[in-house]
């Protein structure tokens, strides 16, 4: 690993302000000073203004996010974060991607930079599944302009999949799988064939899903789950 890349997985600094460190002679690695480019293994220990600097192994867990939370690390209104639900010793998390306020469902949460980049970049077209709960009646067919691309906000949405779960008088229960998180697109996808959607859960991304964790609670990922989400 390069070591302005070590540096900043170790939350030293950015790896621009690590080269200039490295730059300015700040850095040492087995009590040499380093210089830009070099790499960094196992058995090294690099040092910045004489204090000693490892990497921490990252963290990953699964949170089932409320509603009534924003994903956000910090809120100047004051209101509930992600990071109210984490546990205090989880270090320096932070979610993946984002749910809005009145949306609830699956939140990854992690340390992980890289992993984070990779499961929100658009270009990696990360499958995403949700519930979706709307009033009143909906045909398969009324699906059909959500499925193939709905043009909101001057963009067309992805071609998606969406198929009915539950119907009747009152509302109906969708799921609907976007590779896509464009801000409140799938609110405006139903609006746009008029229907409010009244509930917003994410169940899946990828294959990793919800099952058997309680609103509000949170669990690790599995070895398996990180090697999983590492390879979409």
């Amino acid at each position: 690993m390069r070591i302005n890349k070590y540096l900043a997985a170790a939350g030293v600094a950015s790896r621009r302000e690590c080269d200039k460190m490295i730059s300015d002679g700040k850095v040492k690695i087995n009590g040499r000073v380093a210089e830009l480019g070099t790499e960094v293994g196992g058995e090294d220990e690099v040092f910045v203004n004489g204090n000693k600097v490892t990497i921490k192994k990252n963290e990953y867990y699964l949170l089932n996010k409320p509603k009534g939370y924003i994903c956000s690390v910090s809120d100047d209104k004051g209101r509930k974060t992600v990071m109210d639900l984490m546990p205090q010793g989880a270090g320096r998390i932070y979610p993946v991607g984002r749910l809005d306020y009145d949306s609830e469902g699956l939140l990854i949460m992690t340390t992980d930079g890289e992993l984070a980049q990779k499961l929100t970049h658009p270009s990696n077209e990360v499958p995403k599944t949700y519930l979706v709960k709307v009033e009143g009646t909906v045909t398969e067919t009324a699906l059909n302009p959500i499925r193939s691309g709905i043009e909101i906000d001057g963009y067309v949405t992805k071609k998606c999949k969406a198929h009915i779960v539950e119907t009747n008088k009152a509302y109906t229960k969708i799921h609907i799988t976007i590779t896509e998180g464009k801000n409140r697109e799938i609110r405006k996808m139903f609006a746009t064939i008029g229907k409010e959607v009244m509930l917003l859960k994410r169940i899946k991304i990828g294959e990793i899903s919800l099952r058997g964790l309680d609103r509000g609670s949170y669990r690790k990922l599995t070895v398996q789950e990180i090697d999983y989400l590492n390879s979409l």
